[in-house]
């Protein structure tokens, strides 16, 4: 019976299949938000469903000069990514369904899969637009996975922990935002790298490049690629506001902290205008990585003070 049980909630609820609705529903208040701000009427909340199950239903189309072994693959290995990674985080403010010393680095590297498979799948296709967001997914990847990682090892550091359990336990008596708000930011725009959400959209910017990496990909395999950036938003979303603005002890927590983060993104969505890949690279790794290094500094002196 407690084998039944665990394999329906990791499926179910608070698993798969819920966190792919949840990641399809947070999908749509972004799209609907920028809408808004556009002055546009936006989607119909049940439009990324709606699109999803079109894909699902499509036939996938391999193209020719491609590994069908690597282009078959590699979206799932993508949105299982992301899938691992949550059981780690307590989504929905429930407990993680797994936690050990030194979860953190996994969950992290864990939610780089998606962008190093849509590189990998870009680079396994003859396509020009292809290629090039392959070479832009591939680039970009390394201008912000750094400053992400350091912006969530700050809370870690004064909670003296890498599980993230104990570290959001931690942040629940404790608003870091107050004490560490550059790593929250820092956090905030490295997350939008890692969702290629405008103005870091430069992979997958549709009046270039088509689509991106993605531009050869149709049916189940786009699919499984936009389910998987939903479930990292959701992941990404919850792993900041654990760790930032005391902790998701709760569902109404979660739902609060997240979809006031996720107004936040789409607003900065809303405002700034698409970087280029050298600016991309050059500004947000160089500015990004010293003023989290400066922070942490910061904190190394005071805490010399302190004793």
């Amino acid at each position: 019976m407690k084998t039944l049980e665990a394999i329906l909630a990791i499926l179910i609820f608070p698993g798969g299949l819920c966190l792919i609705f949840a990641g399809m529903a947070y999908e749509w208040v972004d799209r609907k938000l920028v809408a808004r701000f556009h002055n546009r009427v936006g989607p119909r909340w049940f439009q990324p469903l709606a699109d999803n199950i079109k894909l699902l239903a499509k036939e996938e189309i391999v193209p020719d000069g491609v590994d069908p072994r690597l282009f078959v693959v590699l979206p799932v290995i993508a949105l299982a990514g992301a899938l691992t990674a949550a059981l780690y985080v307590p989504i929905f403010g429930l407990r993680p369904a797994e936690s050990f010393s030194g979860d953190l680095i996994v969950a992290v590297y864990m939610l780089s899969l998606l962008t190093l498979c849509t590189g990998l799948a870009g680079a396994n296709t003859l396509d020009r637009f292809s290629l090039i967001g392959a070479t832009r997914t591939l680039t970009q990847l390394f201008s912000y996975e750094a400053p992400f990682l350091l912006a969530l090892l700050g809370p870690a550091i004064v909670a003296k922990s890498w599980q993230i359990s104990e570290i959001a336990g931690y942040a629940e008596h404790h608003w870091l935002i107050a004490t560490q708000p550059i790593g929250f930011v820092v956090a905030l725009i490295g997350l939008m790298g890692k969702l290629e959400l405008p103005p870091f959209d430069a992979p997958e910017a549709e009046t270039e490049i088509v689509a991106g990496a993605l531009t050869e990909y149709s049916g189940r395999g786009l699919a499984m690629f936009h389910l998987g950036k939903g479930v990292e938003l959701i992941v990404g979303l919850t792993l900041v506001a654990a760790f930032y603005l005391g902790g998701v002890a709760n569902p109404i927590f979660f739902f609060v902290k997240t979809l006031l983060m996720l107004g936040l993104l789409a607003g900065l969505q809303s405002l700034l205008a698409r970087l280029r890949i050298d600016q991309t690279v050059g500004l947000w790794w160089r500015y990004g990585t010293l003023l989290v290094l400066v922070q942490f500094l910061v904190m190394v002196i005071w805490e010399g003070v302190v004793a």
